[in-house]
Formats: structure tokens, sequence, C-alpha cells
């Protein structure tokens, strides 16, 4: 694929997310998208055949992402709750600076789109959690630590309070940054949250 063209499929995927910022709640046309771009409808459809394949670049665009950089965290982060925090926090992070792609997160931008969309945004929550879990997982061997709930319920606990706030910034139309007082409930949330377990004599 050429340079320009690239270029010109980050153009649109560009517009798109501007307009999903500053037009919540608004059906986003494809003809509204082409005159937001400055290209004709035709020219779009020369880049992604459907608008639908519109927001799966946008997807793509948050899975690379945000998994790109756990891979980096695992890799710099020796701590299972560390890990957890950073990984939370990135997605937080990730979302205020984001704020119209936040919208796909939240099922917010999605209403009449396809069922294959919505499948994509709960592939990812889900891919998400299931690393939360590894992580908890992984702390038993580790750290000789094992959450106070069962596995699949820790993971959920962090990753739904994560996503409270998430749908909290999009319901405040942005005006609720996600990631204001996570500092100081991180510690709270977590305060009990694993026990050591205890090591047998060899």
């Amino acid at each position: 694929m050429s340079s320009e063209k690239i270029n010109r499929r980050q153009q649109i995927l560009e517009a798109l997310a501007h307009m999903l910022e500053v037009s919540p709640g608004a059906r986003i046309t494809t003809a509204a998208l082409a005159k937001e771009v400055g290209f004709s409808e035709a020219a779009l459809y020369r880049h992604f055949p459907s608008k639908s394949k519109m927001f799966e670049g946008l997807i793509e665009f948050i899975e690379e992402t945000i998994f790109t950089r756990i891979a980096m965290i695992l890799q710099e982060e020796p701590s299972a709750l560390n890990r957890c925090q950073r990984i939370l926090h990135l997605l937080l992070a990730f979302c205020e600076r984001n704020p119209g792609i936040t919208r796909l997160l939240t099922g917010d931008a999605l209403t009449g789109e396809t069922e294959r969309l919505h499948g994509r945004i709960l592939q990812l929550f889900d891919r998400l959690e299931t690393q939360i879990r590894q992580i908890l997982r992984e702390a038993e061997l580790r750290e000789h630590l094992r959450p106070a709930l069962p596995l699949g319920g820790a993971a959920n606990l962090l990753l739904a309070s994560a996503e409270g706030r998430i749908v909290q910034y999009v319901r405040s139309g942005f005006k609720r940054k996600p990631t204001e007082y996570w500092a100081e409930q991180w510690p709270v949330l977590t305060s009990g949250f694993f026990r050591e377990t205890i090591v047998a004599a060899r």
C-alpha cells in the first residue's frame, strides 16, 4: 500500500474520530464525513468499502495502541498490583486523550451499527479482563499473593472500576476526566485485595 494511500486512510480515521468527539449523539453519515475530510464520498469508498470498516479501523487502532503498551508494562513491571494499576491507568489516559474514540468503547457511537462492531468491542474488553486475570494468577506463583476474591471476580472488579469512569467521561460530555481521583481511589480499591499464601517448607 502506498504511503499516500495510508495517509489518506489516516486522514479519514482522524476525521471520523474528531466528528465522534464534537457531535455526540449525532449519527455520522458518509456524506458528512466526506465533507469533513474534503473528499468525495466515492473517494472515501476507495479507501474503506463501508462506514463499518472505518469504525473497525478505529477499533484496530485502539487494540494496537493498548496491547502494545501492555506488553511493555509486563516487561518492565514485576509487581502484579503495579501491573494492574499501570494497565488500567493506561486505559483511562488513552480514553482521556481520545474522547471521540472512547464513544466506541462505551458503545455510545455504535447504535444502529453492525453486530460485528459490538462484538469487536466486547472482545477487546474480554481480552483486557483475561490479561488482568492472568496477572493475578501469576501473582500467587511469583509473589505468593492470592486475591481475596476468586480470580474471575477480582479481575472483573478492577476492570469494572475503570470502565465506570470511562462511561462517566462520555456521559458528562467529556468533562469528567477518567483519570481524576484515580490515583487516590486505587489504594482504597485495592486495600485488602491480596492475601499472602503460605509457602510450604521444603
